[in-house]
């Protein structure tokens, strides 16, 4: 009896094996046939390529069910596919701050609704430099970063990086200001008073608060410590191109101490906004010698040499001789 049930169960595997495989089969001939996809379309990025376009790319070709922006553009075309352009019948500022919704579909009736921030590209973007540095806080002056305009162009989506800050390292991105040849703008990096006001437009007269400047000054919200003696501060276009960089460190040791430090160095290294001596990736002792820096003495770019991307660019002001919104006096230093 028993070998007559297992022989009957040998029989209804073998039928049941032979069957799922024809089903497994038929199953993959039709996927070949009319191309079903078992996976879903991915967003990956949303960017502005020029002026007047944006792009917004899937894993998989997709087409637009319905797409809005805030604030409302006026849509001139929308090319689909793995990568969806906007077209703008005319583009808004540089360096606008949008809002896209978007809801695609694939070829299989699989739908993706995506909400992402943008910036309008910026095609404007003066050459810069960092100028003038405090790391060090003493209430209520602020630590700061000032920036030197070289030619005239707008700050639009413009992105300021501190290494050291590592669990943000962005710390400010800014909005579209119009800027001239040879402006100041100081970056206060806390705000500690009620009379601080960004000063975005014409009008360099609006903000008061402690070293409030006759230049152009911008406040970041909360009170947070940002930089440090040792450090990495660089500002970052559209693209992730480095406008200008400064290295800060203490010490003259052979490593830096922090992995988020090295990686910095070795970033602004390849893209050549810091040199070492030897061409290698930079380390400590070729990053500016911030020791003796307080919160009266600042670091400051010598503005009576050329740019050379290095640690001789630099040096420590002498005690309360900070210029922030003015020009760096290099005889006032120890």
């Amino acid at each position: 009896m028993k070998k007559y049930i297992y022989l009957v169960l040998s029989v209804l595997c073998a039928l049941c094996c032979t069957v799922c495989s024809c089903i497994t089969e038929e199953a993959a001939a039709i996927s070949q046939i009319f191309g079903t996809r078992s996976e879903t379309p991915v967003f990956l990025s949303g960017k502005a390529v020029s002026e007047t376009e944006i792009d917004f790319e899937f894993s998989l070709p997709v087409k637009v069910v319905s797409l809005h922006f805030s604030p409302a553009l006026e849509i001139e075309s929308i090319e689909e596919g793995s990568i969806v352009r906007v077209n703008f019948a005319k583009g808004p500022g540089p360096g606008e701050r949008l809002t896209a919704d978007i809801l695609v579909e694939d070829e299989a009736g699989n739908t993706m609704n995506v909400l992402i921030p943008l910036r309008t590209r910026n095609s404007r973007i003066p050459a810069m430099l960092i100028n003038e540095l405090r790391t060090e806080y003493s209430k209520p002056k602020a630590e700061f970063i000032e920036f030197k305009i070289l030619e005239a162009g707008n700050l639009g989506a413009l992105r300021v990086f501190i290494a050291g800050y590592n669990k943000n390292p962005l710390v400010y991105e800014f909005p579209p200001i119009e800027v001239g040849k040879g402006e100041y703008i100081v970056l206060h990096l806390r705000t500690v008073e009620e009379t601080c006001r960004d000063e975005l437009g014409g009008n360099l007269n609006e903000s008061g608060g402690t070293e409030a400047s006759a230049a152009r000054d911008i406040w970041i919200p909360g009170t947070v410590k940002l930089p440090h003696k040792t450090d990495a501060i660089y500002v970052l276009d559209q693209d992730d191109h480095v406008v200008d960089a400064v290295l800060l460190s203490e010490s003259a040791d052979p490593w830096w101490n922090k992995d988020y430090l090295a990686e910095a160095a070795e970033f602004l290294s390849r893209q050549g906004a810091w040199k070492s001596a030897d061409g290698r990736i930079p380390g400590p002792a070729d990053a500016v010698n911030s020791g003796k820096t307080t919160n009266t003495r600042t670091i400051c770019r010598d503005e009576t040499v050329a740019d050379t991307n290095t640690a001789a660019d630099w040096y420590i002001t002498a005690t309360s001789s900070a210029t922030p919104g003015k020009l760096n006096n290099p005889k006032r230093f120890q």
